[in-house]
C-alpha cells in the first residue's frame, strides 16, 4: 500500500474513531464522577477521553490492517 494512501486512511480512520468514541461518551453519567457535569472541566475531560479512546482504537485497526498486509506478503 502506498504511504501516501496509509497516511490518509490514518487521518480519516483516526477522526471517525474520536467522533464515534464522543457519540458513545455521551451516554455516559459523568454527573456520578465529576462535581458539575454541565461545566467547562467536564466537557474538556469528555473531549479528551473521545481522543484517547478514539486514537486507541483506530491505531488497533490500523496495526491490525498492517499485520495482514505482511501477513499477505510471507506468502508471495
Amino acid at each position: 500500500m502506498p504511504q501516501e494512501v496509509y497516511g490518509f486512511m490514518s487521518i480519516i480512520l483516526t477522526i471517525v474513531f474520536i467522533g464515534l468514541s464522543w457519540w458513545a461518551l455521551q451516554s455516559l453519567r459523568f454527573e456520578k464522577f465529576v462535581k458539575n457535569p454541565n461545566g467547562a472541566q467536564a466537557k474538556l475531560l469528555q473531549i479528551f477521553l473521545s481522543i484517547v479512546v478514539g486514537y486507541e482504537i483506530s491505531r488497533f485497526f490500523l496495526d491490525y490492517l498492517g499485520w495482514s498486509l505482511t501477513f499477505g506478503n510471507m506468502f508471495s
